[in-house]
């Protein structure tokens, strides 16, 4: 069978799970998922993450992680037995005999069904009945029964499940683990950082982990503490990435973490080294011996945890001089000079943002506040009131429905026949609607000064808001703490902040950087004083318009990275280096996943 014929539509995440009801009875989510509230619209799926490693996959992950005849390998969240029986084979090739392997595996597994399907396929693979070889449990209850036991090597692909989504009590066991070990998790925290946390303690010193998690280990927030706790247990870490997307239709890229030379506890300065090593496709990787492929990375020194891994993708070079540049005294944050929110959030977009033909036919005129609902309605580097007026000259939807009630708590009659027109289509039930008083009132209208791309395809645009519009929440509001708002639009666009962007920001799939507000005002950029010096916005506006970005770049490197922060032509030449390859990087991982769809 061919890989591509083997991999799941998803991102791989198998999670068999179902939680242990108060009675100790076992509920299976495959066949009772859990579908109230919020859980509604989740497939079983998505439930139970019912999406497997390709076995190819998982025997080269085994070839790196078990390395002698006599050693003791754990997955902890074990599915129908992949990785199990990989290992199993793998201990094979080194000498184990077929007894001696099926006794030093061991699986958790918590659906009942899927449990036994692993055992039967180890005993198939070692020809020995082992019904010990894997535990029918939910692994964080396993592991307060089991936590003296270790293991030379842990291998699998935890869950990838959000922490809403994943049920009790497994939910607050893992959770306990995590505090218990100085972690602090939160609500955003996703049900693998546990899996991972907790399965890194059950090994031996010296031993190894070789797991499938999600990217989002690189450069998520929610992830920080866990790229701290691993660089604190581990003397190397090994990320593997690829170009092309490991798994078929997967929502979320994934990497391969090949960490070793686990420490008897955490350490905390510990010297860790991390390498990233990137594949061209799935299939040259699988072709590559694991200890040639890993040789060829570059090894870099870890700096705490709210370094973004991607950073790692750089070479040390590169690495050095985005260092060196956070310490310049003339480059600050961009949360500095400007604070950044979310855009307006309505709640119900096809009752709030309207058309011009629509607010006349509605006779809401009056009752509605200039808005830009998509990146596509900001062309440039500034918008102006005429340019809007073009817009709802298009009949674009670029109305926020704004109903305020009177002195008397009173509101317009056409506006009262709109309210009740939206309650009929049970609009005032959605969540963000249902939580305020009146519903129909929009929270946290201000106009900002300028706009920010939440969702980024090439250059973290700043656009200057010369309309006195909003923007609902696909664009993130901008406004300056004390530097003219003309000076901080034209003073971003340098390659310094395009590659510290590729680093901020966060990828998936489909190729587009995204942007949240905390990462966007991590941004590098020149201080105001620097930013005096470049070109004026009306020329970075018409270059942008005109296709012509990498010109307005080139420029404000001479005059204000080059010009007033005293920056080498080389260094200048290395921040496009960083941009160019990261960007491309992303691009690439694009291609892939339109290709496949």
């Amino acid at each position: 069978m061919t890989l591509s014929k083997a991999l799941p539509r998803r991102m791989p995440s198998p999670v068999r799970t179902a939680a242990p009801a108060a009675g100790g009875s076992v509920v299976e989510l495959d066949r009772a998922p859990q579908r109230k509230g919020r859980f509604e619209a989740l497939s079983a799926d998505k439930l139970r993450g019912g999406y497997y490693t390709p076995e190819d996959v998982a025997a080269w992950m085994c070839r790196w992680a078990v390395r002698a005849a006599y050693e003791s390998v754990l997955e902890p969240s074990c599915g129908d037995g992949a990785f199990l029986c990989s290992a199993a084979r793998r201990l094979i090739e080194l000498g184990a005999t077929s007894t001696h392997a099926a006794e030093q595996v061991q699986g958790v597994e918590l659906l009942p069904a899927e449990a036994d399907t692993a055992r039967r396929r180890l005993s198939a693979t070692t020809g020995q009945e082992s019904r010990a070889a894997v535990a029918t449990a939910d692994f964080f209850e396993w592991w307060t029964r089991h936590g003296g036991r270790r293991f030379s090597a842990v291998v699998g692909n935890p869950p990838f499940i959000r922490y809403q989504s994943f049920p009790e009590p497994a939910r607050s066991r893992a959770m306990a683990i995590m505090q218990g070990l100085g972690l602090r998790p939160n609500k955003l925290t996703n049900i693998w950082v546990p899996f991972v946390v907790a399965a890194a303690e059950l090994l031996e010193p010296g031993g190894r982990m070789a797991l499938v998690v999600p990217a989002e280990l690189l450069q998520v927030t929610y992830a920080a503490q866990l790229r701290a706790f691993l660089t604190e247990r581990f003397a190397h870490l090994d990320v593997v990435a690829c170009n092309e997307l490991f798994f078929d239709g997967a929502e979320q890229e994934v990497v391969l973490l090949l960490a070793e030379g686990a420490l008897p506890n955490r350490v905390a300065g510990n010297v860790c080294r991390v390498a990233v090593t990137e594949a061209e496709t799935v299939a040259g990787l699988l072709q590559a011996e694991p200890s040639s492929l890993l040789a060829r990375a570059e090894n870099k020194d870890v700096r705490g945890d709210r370094e973004k891994w991607l950073k790692y993708f750089l070479t040390s070079l590169e690495i050095g001089l985005m260092r060196e540049l956070r310490a310049h005294p003339r480059i600050v944050e961009f949360g500095a000079l400007a604070e950044v929110d979310v855009g307006i959030v309505t709640g119900a977009n096809e009752f709030f943002v309207l058309r011009g033909s629509e607010v006349a036919t509605r006779g809401l005129g009056g009752l509605t506040h200039p808005l830009v609902s998509k990146s596509a309605h900001l062309r440039g580097a500034l918008l102006s009131g005429d340019e809007w007026e073009a817009l709802a000259g298009r009949d674009e939807r670029v109305h926020l429905v704004n109903i305020r009630a009177g002195a008397r708590g009173r509101i317009p009659a056409s506006a009262a026949a709109y309210v009740a027109e939206g309650e009929g289509k049970g609009v005032h039930e959605g969540y963000k609607c249902s939580i305020r008083t009146p519903w129909y009132h929009v929270p946290a209208l201000w106009n900002p000064d300028a706009f920010l791309f939440r969702q980024i395809h090439d250059f973290p645009r700043l656009v200057l808001n010369g309309a006195s519009a909003a923007s609902t929440d696909t664009i993130h509001r901008v406004r300056s703490r004390g530097v003219a708002v003309t000076t901080l639009v034209a003073g971003a666009f340098t390659h310094l902040t395009a590659a510290s962007a590729e680093i901020e920001g966060r990828s998936y799939g489909g190729g587009v950087l995204e942007l949240e507000p905390t990462e966007a005002e991590r941004l590098l950029v020149p201080d105001g004083a620097a930013m005096a010096a470049a070109l004026p916005l009306a020329e970075c506006d018409v270059l942008v318009r005109s296709g012509r970005l990498a010109a307005a770049l080139a420029e404000n490197d001479r005059l204000v990275l080059r010009g007033a922060l005293g920056l080498s032509e080389g260094e200048c030449r290395a921040l496009r280096g960083v941009w160019t390859r990261m960007q491309g990087r992303r691009f690439a991982r694009g291609r892939s996943s339109r290709k496949r769809a």
